[in-house]
């Protein structure tokens, strides 16, 4: 585990890092949902509980496999966290979500297990549910964008195509919105927001 990985696995330096840009990376989810409709929430890969205060209404499940993060996550925001590998995470017919979110999570899987899991999330989805997922995008242009995906801890950011192909293998498309994250005047990096409702 390189430095910078470490780092970013304690909790204090995860928030540090996100705080500034944890609203502008939700924004399109506001844009394009009316949030106070959601009934049931599940947050794959939630961390420190980054994305908790958004859903304060609904019923909500954050998991993790990163057991810091739960811990954390349970003492700040008294919610329901759970740590788990949500390729294994299963629920009862009438306790499955309307509202699936990975927010900069599928960046650190590989692409077979990337698709396992958006298949396994399918059987979670209610009939009228979407899956909802904020990722990273690798330009394919030398840019700081690009610059700053290759050295992400996570090593899977892909291209706008071959998350546009990754989605399109399991969902319908709903939603599919490249957007950017700036600072200090500049694009820093360059994000796709998916929705998406499962094939039937």
């Amino acid at each position: 585990m390189s430095i910078t990985a470490r780092i970013m696995e304690n909790t204090l330096a995860y928030r540090l890092w996100m705080a500034p840009f944890a609203e502008k990376k939700f924004a399109p989810i506001l844009a394009h949902n009316d949030l106070s409709r959601v009934r049931r929430v599940l947050d794959v890969g939630c961390g420190p509980g980054t994305n908790t205060q958004h859903f304060a209404h609904v019923d909500y499940l954050g998991v993790d496999i990163n057991s810091a993060y739960i811990e954390h996550a349970r003492q700040r925001h008294h919610r329901n966290f759970l740590v788990a590998d949500v390729r294994n995470y299963t629920v009862a017919p009438d306790e499955r979500f309307d509202f699936i979110l990975l927010n900069s999570f599928l960046h650190h899987i590989d692409t077979p297990h990337t698709l396992r899991i958006l298949s396994h999330l399918q059987t979670l989805l209610t009939e009228d549910g979407c899956v909802h997922v904020i990722e990273l995008v690798l330009p394919e242009r030398p840019s700081i964008p690009r610059f700053l995906a290759q050295r992400d801890r996570g090593e899977f950011p892909r291209p706008l195509d071959e998350w546009r192909r990754i989605f399109g293998d399991v969902f319908e498309t709903s939603v599919f919105e490249p957007f950017t994250l700036t600072g200090l005047r500049a694009t820093l990096w360059e994000m796709i927001y998916f929705k998406g409702r499962a094939k039937r």
